[in-house]
């Protein structure tokens, strides 16, 4: 092999290398930023991530909403008409939030509960996030199943 070759064929390699590198640090970074969505369902189930963080959403149950009188705490049960989960946070809730619509919220299971570090609420009466529509959907049919032994 001549060393023109010999050159080449290193600085081909050293590029593949480069560009690797390159890649694998960018999908690192990128894994690190993904919030996946899942359902009250989901979430009881077990499909969750237990430490990581990611998207809830569904429907706040009715009566659920407990606010705390000294700081901003509020605690409140999610639910997909078929499981619950309780969420807590600590902040000031958005404006268009309340018992029977439809919320995202993003956080971390611990000790069993959802702790959320954003709520947030639709904007107006006739939207509804399309995760939670669709979790509402499935919830509904698994529901329809067992209910007539499908």
């Amino acid at each position: 092999m001549t060393p023109k070759r010999k050159q080449r064929l290193m600085l081909v390699g050293l590029l593949v290398l480069g560009v690797s590198a390159a890649a694998a640090l960018t999908l690192t970074a990128l894994q690190d930023n993904i919030n996946l969505f899942f359902s009250p369902t989901e979430v009881a189930q077990g499909e969750a991530p237990s430490g990581a963080t990611f998207r809830l959403g569904g429907m706040v149950v009715d009566g659920s909403v407990k606010r705390s009188q000294t700081d901003l705490n509020v605690s409140f049960d999610l639910t997909d008409t078929a499981e619950v989960v309780t969420v807590q946070y600590a902040g000031i809730l958005p404006d268009l939030f309340r018992e029977g619509q439809g919320i995202v919220t993003t956080g971390s299971i611990e000790n069993g509960v959802f702790v959320a570090r954003e709520v947030l609420a639709k904007h107006d009466e006739n939207y509804m996030p399309p995760e939670v529509s669709d979790a509402l959907k499935k919830a509904n049919a698994k529901q329809y199943q067992t209910s007539t032994g499908q």
